[in-house]
């Protein structure tokens, strides 16, 4: 069996927070846990976040592996940034354009 910890949101639409997760690793997202070892909410001033330290290093231990966002923030260098979808040019869409 392997265990990965990571990051499975809750929280509302639009308002996201994150619980720091022991999974294994073939899971979905939100799926089945095995322990909750911290939460991160990214919607405060400043962000919130509380580890169980003792526990992550536990399942470290046992050989459990950490996901690129857990991993930093547990280096306190994770920037949380809010999706943004890439909007078209509308003169583009509408078909403007005159060819000969």
């Amino acid at each position: 069996m392997s265990v990965t910890i990571r990051l499975t949101r809750i929280g509302k639409k639009n308002a996201p927070s994150y619980r720091v997760v022991a999974t294994k690793t073939r899971t979905k997202r939100d799926g089945k846990v095995l322990e909750i070892l911290g939460s991160f909410n990214p919607s405060h001033n400043p962000s919130k976040l509380l580890l169980r330290k003792d526990r992550i290093e536990y399942w470290q231990g046992v050989g459990a592996i950490t996901s690129s966002a857990v991993t930093k923030l547990m280096q306190n260098n994770y920037q949380y940034a809010k999706y943004q979808p890439n909007k078209k040019d509308k003169s583009a869409e509408s078909g403007d354009s005159v060819t000969s």
